[in-house]
């Protein structure tokens, strides 16, 4: 991961301290000003911020503004403003707790974050909650989806672009044995899919494709309605296309009667500085329309301008 260097044609950590202390000052917050801030600021430089506001007012920042906002809107900026790893550590610690308990939230976090990424994850873990992400995972999930989630948050998987294609080709050929039997939680098709890297990962499964004649996926439809099938296609699907698993999880978040504001704010929140561009085009080609369109038609208020902001802010 590229080292996060601050621009210098914004205003620096201390003014914009200064600013967001003005928008919690009197009887009603500015919510403008903290959107005209935050949604605006990279990840370098809102940990600078973070850091400032601390030395500043001795206060914690995300204290401050979870006392200053309330529902989505707080949701959506507090998700926001910490580094990436913290709140990964923070979505996954949520996705191990009963009443917020997500297998696909521990998925996503295992599969669309690059090795050095999820390493930062776990250490961000260790230091918040004083116990290990694995453990965690472990203790919280059972049968299949522990035997799957575990290895997805341990590893540590190759970054290189380097493919053996004679081993895509054997462990496509062990891919497609395991499937035809329905051995879904076999141990050397859980292997292939929880360690091996990205593009070799997707060499075995253009091969799979090529030899067999149907994508893994459609393979692994057998049963629509099994939990764990649905899960194993998610990861799939997330370590060889992220941007198609997140434009469906958008356009089922938004699309649904009542929109599903928290899988929209997680999409937005940790997509936006990594992938977002490739979100939405790729959710312009699926639904003949554009990404902020369609947030905007679902939401309002201070909420729909922090999420607006966000999809607008690319990789910057």
């Amino acid at each position: 991961m590229a080292t996060l260097t601050v621009p210098q044609s914004v205003p620096s950590a201390a003014e914009d301290c200064e600013q967001l202390r003005k928008a919690f000052a009197g009887w009603g917050t500015n919510e403008a000003l903290i959107i005209s801030i935050l949604a605006h600021r990279n990840a370098a430089q809102r940990k600078l911020i973070q850091e400032t506001y601390s030395q500043s007012y001795g206060e914690d920042l995300l204290k401050a503004l979870d006392k200053e906002l309330s529902s989505d809107f707080e949701r959506a900026v507090l998700l926001w403003t910490p580094v990436p790893a913290e709140r990964d550590a923070f979505l996954a610690n949520e996705a191990t707790k009963m009443l917020t308990a997500s297998n696909w939230v521990i998925m996503e976090i295992g599969c669309t974050r690059s090795s050095h990424d999820l390493f930062l994850v776990r250490q961000a873990y260790h230091a918040r909650y004083k116990k290990s992400l694995e453990e965690d995972v472990a203790y919280h999930t059972s049968g299949d989806f522990r035997k799957l989630l575990v290895p997805l948050v341990s590893a540590f998987r190759y970054e290189g672009p380097e493919v053996n294609t004679r081993l895509a080709r054997t462990e496509a050929r062990i891919l497609h044995q395991k499937i035809s039997e329905k051995a879904y939680n076999d141990d050397e098709l859980i292997r292939i899919v929880t360690t091996r890297s990205k593009p070799q990962l997707n060499a075995t499964l253009n091969h799979y494709n090529n030899e067999f004649g149907n994508a893994i996926n459609k393979d692994l439809k057998a049963n629509p309605e099994d939990e764990f099938l649905k899960l194993l296609r998610a990861a799939i699907k997330c370590l060889t296309f992220p941007e198609k698993y997140f434009e469906k999880l958008l356009r089922l978040a938004i699309n649904k009667m009542g929109t599903d504001e928290w899988a929209l704010t997680r999409v937005v929140t940790t997509r936006a500085e990594v992938d977002m561009q490739r979100i939405k085009e790729e959710y312009h080609r699926r639904n003949s329309g554009p990404l902020d369109r369609a947030i905007s038609v679902d939401t309002s208020g201070d909420y729909e301008k922090m999420l607006l902001a966000l999809i607008g802010h690319g990789n910057a």
